[in-house]
Parts: C-alpha cells; sequence; structure tokens
C-alpha cells in the first residue's frame, strides 16, 4: 500500500465531493496558480487498499506545471460510500465511475485542455477496462503506474487469499490487526516491501483508511487482481500516447512483466530508482518529472499533428 509523506494540503489543494452522473466522489482537487492557463486536467485512480491520498506528494509539482489535478477514493474506497454488495464492484462498474469522474472533472474552467489518466496498480487495470469498453474516450494519455498485464504474482495472490480467507471472519478491525501482527513479525507492510519504522500520524491513517474502506469492495478487487486476464493486445490498438512506469522494484507484478508489457504497448518505459510498488510516495518529485515530460511530450505530438509537421 503507498504510504504519504503528509497529510498536510498544499494551498492549492482542497478535499471536496466531486459530483458525476454515477454519485459523489471524495477527491483531492489540486489547481494551478491563480490566473494560469491549464495546461491540462489529470485524473488519478488509486490502487487495491488505496486513497486519493496515495498522489499527494504529486500534486504540488504537477501544479506548479500547469496541470489540473483530481486524485479519487474510488467507490467504497475510504471517503466515497458504496454498498454492501460485492456486485456494485464489479470491474465493469468501477470503469463506468471512472468514465463519469473525467467528465465531471473537466466541466468549467480549463474545458478545452486536455485529460491525462494515471492508474496505480489496480487503479491501471480499473483505467484500462474504461479506455476498453469506450475506445473513443477523451483522454490525451495513458499512464500505468506499477500496473501490470494481468493477474498479480504467484506469492501476492497467496497474501491476497489469506485475505479472502479470513476478512469474512475476522471483520475489517479484526483483519487489520492479524496484518499488523504478521507485519510486525516479516519486518514488511504486508505487501512484501520492507518498511522503516511508521510514524505515528501515518499508523492513524492508514488505520482509518482501512475502516473506512467497504469490505465488499476489498473482497471483490482482491478476486479481481488475482483473476485479472490479459488485455495488453487490445489496449495496443488504441491509438494514445502510453507510459508504464515503475519503482526499480514491484511485489505484485514483477519488473520484467512490466518491462515486456511497454513494449507490446509501444509504450514510454520509466523507471524511478530507490521506489518500489509506490514511486508515487517513495520517490515523489522523480516521479513527477517523469509525468511531466511524458505530459509535455504528448502536446509537442498533438500541437505537431494540429499543425500537419
Amino acid at each position: 500500500m503507498s504510504r504519504p509523506t503528509a497529510l498536510d494540503l498544499p494551498t492549492n489543494v482542497v478535499s471536496r465531493q466531486l459530483d458525476t452522473s454515477r454519485g459523489p466522489f471524495a477527491v483531492l482537487d489540486g489547481a494551478p496558480a491563480q490566473g494560469a492557463p491549464v495546461r491540462g486536467h489529470v485524473l488519478m485512480v488509486p490502487g487495491f487498499t488505496g486513497s486519493k491520498e496515495d498522489f499527494l506528494d504529486l500534486m504540488a509539482p504537477l501544479t506548479a506545471a500547469g496541470f489540473h489535478v483530481v486524485a479519487v477514493d474510488g467507490r467504497g474506497q475510504f471517503e466515497t460510500a458504496g454498498p454492501a454488495d460485492e456486485a456494485a464492484y464489479a470491474r465493469a462498474e468501477l470503469a463506468a465511475d471512472v468514465l463519469a469522474q473525467t467528465a465531471a472533472l473537466t466541466a468549467g474552467s480549463g474545458a478545452d485542455a486536455p485529460v491525462h489518466v494515471v492508474g496505480h496498480s489496480l487503479g491501471g487495470q480499473i483505467v484500462r477496462a474504461a479506455l476498453l469498453s469506450v475506445p473513443a474516450a477523451p483522454y490525451a494519455s495513458l499512464t500505468l503506474m506499477s500496473s501490470g498485464p494481468a493477474a498479480i504474482e504467484a506469492q501476492q495472490q497467496a497474501r491476497t487469499q489469506l485475505l479472502l480467507d479470513h476478512l469474512p471472519v475476522l471483520g475489517m478491525e479484526g483483519a487489520w490487526q492479524a496484518m499488523r501482527t504478521l507485519e510486525a513479525g516479516a519486518g514488511a507492510d504486508g505487501a512484501g516491501d520492507v518498511q522503516e519504522a511508521t510514524p505515528g500520524w501515518l499508523s492513524d491513517f492508514l488505520h482509518r483508511r482501512w475502516l473506512g474502506t467497504r469490505p465488499e469492495q476489498l473482497l471483490a478487487t482482491a478476486r479481481q487482481l488475482m483473476t485479472e486476464t490479459d488485455r495488453v493486445a487490445e489496449l495496443a490498438l488504441l491509438p494514445l500516447p502510453k507510459l508504464v512506469l515503475s519503482g526499480e522494484a514491484d511485489y505484485a507484478w514483477p519488473v520484467p512483466w512490466l518491462d515486456e508489457m511497454a513494449e507490446r504497448l509501444g509504450a514510454r518505459r520509466v523507471v524511478i530508482k530507490d521506489a518500489g510498488h509506490s514511486p508515487n510516495a517513495e520517490q515523489p518529485a522523480e516521479t513527477a518529472a517523469a509525468l511531466i515530460a511524458f505530459w509535455g511530450d504528448t502536446e509537442e505530438r498533438q500541437g505537431d499533428s494540429l499543425t500537419g509537421e
């Protein structure tokens, strides 16, 4: 799970509700400096057990570069409500939410600016499903961040199966305490990444986020991570610029899998040094710089196509 370095909001970032055709979603909304033109909109979709705060460390550099950034809690995630029904979290439902969020975030100021979409981990596979359901969706680019081609690797599937087995029995609080006990013994964050001592404010936030997430959402998306099929060939057919970004190591999808996926997609490939599954939180400055460079090249390519060069 991503572990933000701080929870204080920059002065140009607000926590608000994004009203969409599929209901309201809790978001962090970051704007460029007042009066500055909107260079582009960015929708950021978090991963399994994650939330909008996973992208908080990216917001200052991205908004400073002129981008309007909206990070979401998906349905049933943290501060966005969701029903007590696993069917509500089917992949098609979550993909439709992303399309509705996209339509809502572009309303108003800067409506003509391009829209870039970023999906982290599970969020990348949800975004992929959204794009494949509506190939003409209005995105200028796609970034898959630490998000692989199909199901997670075998060891992580075994960890995820433990959640599926025990969450219905233990409940959310019981499962949380069990995970903390396992981590204390293994010296890891429960997903395979060794962690330094967790400060109290972060422990409190991670606990509160876990308890705020619907168990039905966790169970449904856990199964999706274990059964997702390879849809890379379909995605490669969509004519939009793509970026595959990850750390130097990844517990969910091994880095060679991500390298191969980028080749199959014809995508730009960026590896962030000294980062694992969450480069957005582990090396935010380098991750933001890679995103800004990619989006800048996308703008140039679009400008050249408009001028016929």
